[in-house]
């Protein structure tokens, strides 16, 4: 479950704990889209990064977890591939 509010969304986590993400990126993969999401209100050097599966419906945006480990990891690896192209 997710609220949007001026790229700062609010995702609840497997606990029920509610987390501050800043919208960073949409990434189209293999015809979805997916939404990285960087932790907003954290004291941490390197802040925690969120990838969640990005839908509109009806000018409604939706944020859901992956909840498919290989659909996780084909994703992750192909958002490193594009952190590795901007590097170069």
């Amino acid at each position: 479950m997710a609220e949007e509010e001026n790229n700062i969304i609010e995702i609840t986590d497997d606990e029920g704990n509610t987390i501050k993400c800043e919208l960073y990126d949409i990434i189209e993969f293999e015809n979805n889209q997916y939404a990285v999401l960087i932790e907003a209100e954290t004291e941490e050097e390197n802040p925690e990064m969120v990838l969640m599966r990005y839908t509109e419906e009806d000018g409604e945006s939706y944020f859901e977890t992956i909840e498919d480990d290989e659909e996780f990891e084909k994703v992750s690896e192909y958002i490193e591939s594009l952190e590795e192209v901007e590097e170069e």
